[in-house]
């Protein structure tokens, strides 16, 4: 009988496990979710992988339909801001996201009607951009020192200034391919990055 008594006396030990974790779960579950579907990534990866390998291979279509594709987005950008003037006409500013909109518009619809000289004008600010951010790239890298690593960053700057320098200095002939160069680069990156993804599911 008292035996019993301390055996009932004896505390029983406190579980410390810790309570399952909701977000790991999660991603366990959208992780098994996506090694299901490994095979559509990589099949996606070879389309753009295709789609890129006739870019390069016939720059001018990649450069009109580059310039098509900024084009449509333009008139979407404009049919946005056009709603949304109308939908605060109260404002103050009513008029100026209208004719922002009706600018966007009159982009679009020129870049559709001349691709070849919307793709020169593109272009052109593409070179700019990359000159302008090259510089500032270089200028940040020197600002760093002597911070590690600080020479690559200006290294980068350089290269970058260097690439929008040599498209300023081939303009406006190189407006013919350079878009679609970097239209179909953009797709083989892009392609092969979803096959490596694919692949790298289905081996966990």
């Amino acid at each position: 009988m008292s035996r019993k008594k301390e055996d009932s006396a004896v505390p029983t030990p406190i579980s410390h496990a810790s309570p399952p974790n909701p977000a790991a779960t999660d991603r366990r579950l959208a992780m098994g979710e996506l090694r299901h579907r490994w095979g559509w990534f990589v099949a996606f990866g070879l389309v753009l992988v295709l789609l890129g390998t006739v870019g390069l291979l016939n720059m001018l279509v990649a450069t009109v339909a580059s310039v098509y594709t900024v084009a449509i987005l333009m008139l979407i950008g404009a049919g946005t801001q056009i709603a949304h003037a109308f939908s605060v006409k109260s404002w103050s500013g009513f008029l100026l996201w209208v004719l922002g909109g009706v600018v966007y518009a009159i982009a679009g619809f020129a870049a559709l009607v001349n691709p070849l000289l919307a793709s020169a004008i593109l272009t052109l600010l593409l070179a700019a951009a990359l000159i302008v951010s090259g510089v500032v790239r270089a200028w940040v890298g020197f600002q760093a020192r002597p911070a590690p690593n600080w020479g690559w960053v200006v290294l980068s700057g350089a290269v970058t200034f260097l690439a929008g320098l040599v498209i300023a200095m081939g303009w406006p002939v190189n407006s013919l391919w350079v878009l679609g160069m970097f239209l179909a680069l953009d797709l083989l990156f892009q392609g092969w990055a979803m096959i490596a993804f694919g692949l790298a599911l289905k081996r966990r």
